[in-house]
């Protein structure tokens, strides 16, 4: 091998190498190809044997300062040789990025999948709760709530957040540009246009539509006044710091349409509270999450309660937060419900209170750690719920 290309492999290893060392390093490239703006250099190798490379391919989009991909034509077809400074740490750290969606979908149907946030269900238990809660605390005493009604409602959670997260980046997908974590979703990078982000929207509701359907009329009107708040809040973080109060509104409505489904009415003395317990549930989390983003919310303009409430946060979401497990009680107490359904919720207060008093507010990673955490305060909630109407 050239005395060249062994100095090019040492400083490959050593990440010691730009992409500038390496055009420098190589032949002078003689292109192949008059494309205008072509991303390739193909490098002839005249000293080469004839069982070696006839053709040195380097694509320029594909280094970095921890990767390097070298292709190349060989008499056996087109080759691929990669190169990787990782560590093992950050090699598993890389692969936990890699979700489900990009390894077992088709290409085509990709851009669609991280539209919806298939990848990241948190969204979607977080919509289901609430609404979990309420089938379960609508249900006869000493009885299992209605599976079929569960099943149908855990489906309207998964396509009602999906519609959510498609409307969220269509109209926010001017800013969406300008904040790094959300720079390379679908819409905002230029994978889908926002016509075929339309087109999939239109799909998600025709969906859901068949679900309510399913449900008796209360239920149809109650769930098709939820559309108001669900097409309204991604625009609220331009009028207000308290979008997160709107979300609360939107993502616990399933409060209230639960129990329609099994009762066809509402009874605000147990509906009400357990309502008003998500709205608080929700202010809590999200205002933990929101602070990924302060940095660039205040750079493009928009507003949230990570802002609004700065280093009292704490202060906040703790307020919040016992508002959150004291209309649970109450509401609990209206539906008469079981002593098991107090040791949970005791349970759940834990889990709250470990999230506000540990969560580091100026570190992303531990702010989205605590967010993801909430769906075990959901599930210590159900459980109580189930175990203290089976009980009652």
């Amino acid at each position: 091998m050239p005395p060249h290309y062994h100095g090019l492999s040492k400083a490959l290893r050593r990440r010691e190498i730009s992409c500038a060392a390496v055009q420098h390093r190589l032949p002078s490239p003689t292109p192949l190809s008059t494309t205008p703006n072509s991303p390739f250099r193909y490098i002839p190798q005249p000293n080469l044997t004839q069982n070696s490379c006839h053709y040195f391919k380097t694509s320029l989009n594909n280094f970095s300062s921890k990767n390097f991909n070298f292709n190349f034509f060989t008499p056996f077809g087109f080759q691929t040789l990669q190169f990787s400074t990782l560590s093992n740490k950050e090699r598993k750290i890389e692969q936990e990025k890699t979700s489900w969606v990009d390894l077992y979908l088709p290409k085509k149907v990709l851009p669609y999948a991280h539209l919806a946030l298939l990848d990241k269900p948190i969204g979607t238990w977080l919509l289901a709760w609430p609404c979990f809660w309420s089938i379960t605390l609508a249900a006869n005493p000493g009885s299992l709530p209605d599976l079929k009604t569960m099943v149908l409602f855990g489906t309207g959670a998964f396509l009602l957040r999906g519609a959510g997260c498609t409307i969220n980046d269509l109209l926010d997908r001017d800013i969406d540009t300008k904040v790094l974590r959300t720079s390379s979703r679908p819409v905002a990078c230029g994978a889908l246009t926002p016509f075929q982000g339309l087109c999939f929207l239109g799909f998600q509701l025709l969906l859901g539509l068949g679900i309510l359907l399913q449900l008796n009329t209360f239920s149809q009107v109650l769930g098709a006044l939820s559309l108001i708040l669900v097409f309204s809040y991604p625009l609220m973080k331009r009028l207000t710091f308290w979008p997160q109060a709107f979300l609360g509104l939107t993502f616990n409505w399933g409060a209230l349409l639960g129990w329609s489904a099994i009762r066809g009415s509402l009874d605000p003395a147990v509906v009400f509270p357990l309502y008003l317990s998500g709205v608080c549930w929700t202010l809590v989390y999200d205002t933990i999450y929101a602070h990924q983003d302060k940095e660039d919310d205040l750079k493009v303009g928009v507003k949230s309660t990570a802002l609004r409430f700065g280093d009292l946060t704490k202060h906040w979401v703790t307020g919040f937060g016992i508002a959150c497990i004291s209309s649970l009680a109450f509401s609990g107490y209206n539906a008469s419900i079981g002593w098991p359904y107090y040791l949970f919720l005791a349970g759940a207060s834990s889990q709250l209170a470990w999230q506000i008093l540990t969560v580091d507010l100026a570190c992303r990673s531990d702010c989205n750690k605590k967010f993801v955490s909430n769906k075990w305060f959901g599930a210590l909630i159900f459980c109580g719920i189930l175990s203290g109407r089976l009980i009652s």
